[in-house]
C-alpha cells in the first residue's frame, strides 16, 4: 500500500508518519522532499517548490503496486504551495508551468492508494508559531483542500481527512489502511522520458 500524508506546514505530518511507521515496521518512510532538496533555503521560492513537486512525483511513480510506503507530502502539497503563493501575490505562476505541474501531479496520483489530509482544525491542539508564516500556512491549507476535492486531479485515489488529537489521527489512518482494498489496476510502468517537467 502506498500512502501519502498531505498538509500545510506545522500541522503534524511528521508525527503521524512517525507514529504509523513505529506500529508498521513493514512500511518504508519517504521523508519530506524539503529535506532532500539542496536549494531548501529558509525562504524557498517557486523553483524550490517545483523541484520538490518533481521529486515527490518521481519517487511515487518509481514504486511498484506491492510496495508498502508512507510518504510525508506528495506533489499535491507543492502544487498547493505554488497556487497559494500566486494567490498571495508573492509569485506570478505562469499558466504553462501550472498546466504541466498539474498534469504531473495527476500522473503521480495514479501511484497512490490512500491520500491522508491533515487540515487546519481548532480541535487538533496545534498552534503554529509566527515564524511559520501563518498567512502562507492558511493559504496553502485552503488550496490543498480545494485541489483534493478535484476528482479528476486525484484520479480516483481514496482520500480521508485526519483531524483531532494525535491518537485520533493515528486511529483514523489505522482504520483506513485496515479497510481499504488496495487497487492493483495501476500496474503500468510510467515512461518518464515521455513526460515534460514542470
Amino acid at each position: 500500500m502506498r500512502i501519502v500524508v498531505s498538509g500545510t506546514h506545522a500541522i503534524g505530518k511528521s508525527t503521524l508518519v512517525g507514529d504509523f511507521s513505529m506500529a508498521h515496521r513493514e512500511f518504508t518512510v519517504l521523508p519530506d522532499p524539503f529535506e532532500l532538496i539542496d536549494a531548501a533555503y529558509d525562504e524557498p521560492d517557486a523553483s524550490t517548490y517545483l523541484a520538490q513537486l518533481r521529486l515527490s512525483a518521481d519517487r511515487l511513480l518509481e514504486l511498484s503496486p506491492g510496495d508498502d510506503v508512507i510518504a510525508e507530502r506528495g506533489p499535491l502539497d507543492f502544487l498547493a504551495y505554488l497556487i497559494a503563493l500566486d494567490d498571495l501575490g508573492r509569485i506570478h505562476l505562469d499558466e504553462d508551468v501550472l498546466t504541466r505541474a498539474t498534469a504531473l501531479t495527476a500522473e503521480a496520483m495514479t501511484a497512490v492508494d490512500l491520500l491522508v489530509l491533515l487540515p487546519i482544525s481548532v480541535d487538533d491542539g496545534i498552534r503554529a508559531p509566527e515564524d511559520e508564516d501563518p498567512e502562507l500556512r492558511l493559504a496553502m491549507n485552503e488550496a490543498l483542500l480545494e485541489l483534493a476535492d478535484d476528482v479528476e486531479l486525484r484520479v480516483g485515489t481514496p482520500a480521508a481527512e485526519a483531524m483531532g488529537s494525535r491518537s485520533e489521527r493515528l486511529s483514523l489512518l489505522e482504520q483506513q489502511t485496515a479497510t481499504l482494498e488496495v487497487p492493483h489496476a495501476a500496474t503500468a510502468r510510467h515512461d518518464h522520458s515521455q513526460r515534460d517537467s514542470p
